[in-house]
């Protein structure tokens, strides 16, 4: 029996990394994409040895426009039906808006929002018409916050849960669900890129969050917040005046 077909992007590290191996454990097959070839050629390996899977790679930049096609193409091009999305690639960068260049700026406008609606919208209308599919997309507990020194990356990830929810509502009674996960800080790769110091308190593991998407993912949930800080955090933004949170989320970003 052949098995099921997940396309995951920002394989190649952190909590994507750990969702390639969690789905190749349940008896996936992968389609991984990420930038860096030479890891996802050993994950490609060690997943086939363990699991017995078989990954298609693509090292590809989400950060280009055409990408999220290009990778269409190739599915469609080895004949493959897409029954899972995860959307984890991502990425922030620290600084004030006014300093931070633009290249800085549109790779993560490109990367968090532009790449993640383009894939999730060349992808659903087959779910859809299969009426059985699930999609993930990782947001972040950040999205529930203003973020200054970080402003754009906040404000991406807002945009990330506002998206999943209402196609969550879209798609209630299609046999297709979207959830969201939203992890706080998780020790990854991501907070080196995004120069942000880890802390011994409130960080969780990238398999840990991974573990917690997928069982959100199985349930059909429409939004998951990674560990009890986190849920807690998400849900007590809805309480306190945005005011407040501004001046919150600049102490933390201290």
């Amino acid at each position: 029996m052949a098995r099921p077909i997940a396309l995951i992007t920002g394989a190649s590290s952190g909590i994507g990394l750990e969702f390639a191996r969690l789905l190749a454990a349940n008896r996936y097959d992968l389609v991984l994409v990420a930038r860096r070839q030479d890891r996802l050629t050993g994950l490609a390996e060690e997943l086939k040895t363990k699991y017995g899977t078989t990954v298609w790679a693509h090292d590809l930049d989400l950060t280009l426009s055409e990408t999220p096609q290009r990778v269409m193409q190739e599915i469609e091009k080895a004949g493959l039906t897409i029954e899972v999305l995860i959307n984890d690639a991502g990425l922030g960068h620290a600084g004030t808006f006014a300093t931070m260049s633009w290249e800085e700026i549109s790779e993560q406008v490109n990367l968090n929002i532009v790449a993640l609606t383009k894939l999730t919208r060349l992808v659903l209308p087959g779910m859809l018409a299969q009426k059985k599919g699930k999609i993930l997309n990782v947001g972040s507990i950040a999205g529930f916050l203003p973020g200054p020194g970080m402003a754009v990356y906040y404000a991406t990830k807002a945009f990330v849960i506002s998206l999943s929810e209402a196609l969550w509502q879209e798609t209630r009674g299609t046999g297709v669900t979207v959830t969201c996960l939203c992890p706080g800080l998780t020790r990854s790769e991501f907070h080196t890129v995004a120069h942000m110091k880890s802390g011994k308190l409130g960080w969780m593991t990238a398999d840990g969050v991974a573990k917690i998407g997928f069982d959100a993912m199985v349930k059909g949930k429409r939004l998951v917040s990674a560990g009890g800080v986190n849920t807690l955090v998400s849900w007590g933004t809805r309480f306190v005046p945005r005011r407040l949170l501004l001046l919150i989320a600049t102490v933390r970003r201290q």
